[in-house]
């Protein structure tokens, strides 16, 4: 985090055709707290462009209610249905265009990087990603979300948090290895070939 900055917020998107997911965080003295999540719902419209044209309008209504410094989106990943894909990746590329719009520069995640950022494992599933959204953020089970579109996006915005360096999660213990062995000699033992 750079030095001299108070306070940052950052906008995470789970790009979404049908159901759209933002998270809104605060970092605030290297520790984090969410400000707001949701979906962006377009289930009832038909028309794939006017979907476009309603994710556009909304990110940059985010955009201007929480004025983000920065933007996490997660990537999409490759999957059998091309078209998916290509939808996907057009929902996505409106949402940037959103964020470009507002000068909010912008970090995409792999899902893989995401899932390891907030559980420690890749491959782990949504409902895993939300519940440790909800330990880690202290969030009360009525707070949570119908969709786990919104927690996904409250992921990556988590994520890019972890990745702004070393931040306070609450979690005590060593920095590193070489920390863990000068602090617990005696739970260290050297192989001997």
């Amino acid at each position: 985090m750079t030095q001299g900055l108070a306070e940052k917020i950052i906008l995470g998107i789970d790009p979404g055709t049908n159901v759209m997911g933002y998270g809104v965080i605060k970092v605030q003295d290297n520790k984090a707290s969410i400000i707001t999540m949701g979906v962006i719902d377009m289930r009832k419209e038909d028309d794939t462009y006017l979907k476009l044209g309603h994710i556009f309008q909304r990110v940059n209504g985010i955009i201007d209610s929480y004025l983000p410094d920065e933007m996490a989106i997660e990537a999409p990943f490759f999957g059998k249905n091309v078209q998916s894909m290509l939808k996907l990746g057009r929902a996505q590329g409106v949402a940037i265009a959103a964020a470009i719009n507002h000068s909010v520069p912008i970090t995409e995640y792999a899902p893989l990087k995401i899932k390891m950022a907030i559980t420690g494992n890749g491959s782990a599933s949504k409902e895993q990603v939300a519940g440790m959204l909800q330990r880690i953020l202290h969030l009360d089970e009525n707070d949570m979300p119908k969709f786990f579109d919104a927690t996904d996006a409250l992921a990556a915005a988590y994520c890019h948090y972890l990745q702004m360096g070393r931040p306070d999660t609450g979690v005590k213990g060593p920095k590193s290895w070489k920390e863990y062995v000068s602090s617990n000699p005696g739970k260290v033992s050297v192989r001997k070939k």
